[in-house]
């Protein structure tokens, strides 16, 4: 969640792993392939489902398709009333996976639906939205959220104490050549449009990296193939920097189609961030 009441972002650790204005908490899958397999959204705990949402296709949002979008932002979605002011709702879910009726009296662990890729999303995510008396509440930290810090060790609302790390990716994007980082921090390197004969070049901007984390750059034609991966390794990182890699055209160009790029994060094995980016190339 952002607990910055103004402009700006501010997590529960007053970091930056947030957005303006995001109310909830996002738990990403690491691929598409798993949303298509199917992942299911659990209650988070015993109540009553007072509201539902189905019959949302999965459309990654996009500058043409979001004004559509802006009354129905959670696309498909659960509403679970817990008693004693408390509501949580489940947002983003696969179009025609909700397993529950409204009325019906589910328990924690019971499954909702999948996790999916509708309303304003480009990612398949599963939103979660705490209420207390209609307020929105972090679940990280459910007092004093507008003026304090958290710690890593405390489980706020969850059973256990959830990981936090400091460092993430601003964002991974492609690009039809090696960028510069003004052109990385400004938006102007990207690019998701691109001719056949451009080179392909994939990057990720990256914060709070620590030295020895490993950053992974791949990218996927539109029959699924890989079209190029590269690992590089942090030594003695910057607190923001970005890394690019890709190819130039083959001879006979690109093959028309739908690109995806992945930009991931780890620490010895462990995944901290991870962003994708699409591109489409167009006939000759």
């Amino acid at each position: 969640m952002d607990l910055d009441p103004g402009p700006g972002q501010r997590d529960y650790m007053c970091a930056i792993k947030s957005r303006d204005g995001h109310r909830g908490t996002d738990f990403h899958l690491l691929s598409f392939d798993a949303m298509e397999k199917g992942v299911d959204v659990l209650a988070a705990a015993a109540g009553t489902v007072d509201r539902v949402r189905d019959g949302m296709d999965a459309i990654a949002v996009t500058p043409e398709t979001a004004p559509g979008l802006q009354d129905r932002g959670c696309g498909n979605a659960v509403r679970i009333d817990h008693g004693d002011g408390w509501r949580t709702t489940y947002c983003h879910l696969k179009n025609g996976s909700i397993a529950v009726p409204v009325g019906a009296r589910v328990e924690a662990g019971t499954p909702l639906g999948e996790v999916g890729l509708s309303g304003l999303t480009n990612a398949p995510h599963l939103h979660l939205t705490v209420l207390k008396d209609g307020r929105v509440v972090d679940p990280f930290l459910p007092e004093d959220s507008n003026t304090t810090c958290g710690t890593v060790d405390g489980p706020g609302l969850w059973d256990a104490a959830i990981p936090y790390d400091r460092a993430g990716l601003f964002t991974a994007a492609f690009s039809d050549d090696v960028p510069s980082l003004d052109a990385v921090k400004s938006g102007d390197a990207r690019v998701t449009e691109m001719p056949a004969t451009s080179a392909m070049v994939l990057y990720g901007y990256v914060h709070f990296a620590e030295s020895g984390d490993l950053l992974t750059l791949w990218a996927d034609g539109p029959d699924g193939a890989e079209v190029f991966r590269t690992q590089v390794d942090l030594d003695d990182p910057n607190l923001q920097l970005y890394r690019a890699f890709g190819r130039r055209a083959p001879d006979e160009g690109w093959a028309p189609g739908a690109y995806r790029g992945y930009v991931r994060l780890t620490r010895e094995g462990r995944v901290i961030a991870h962003r994708h980016a699409e591109l489409i190339v167009t006939s000759p």
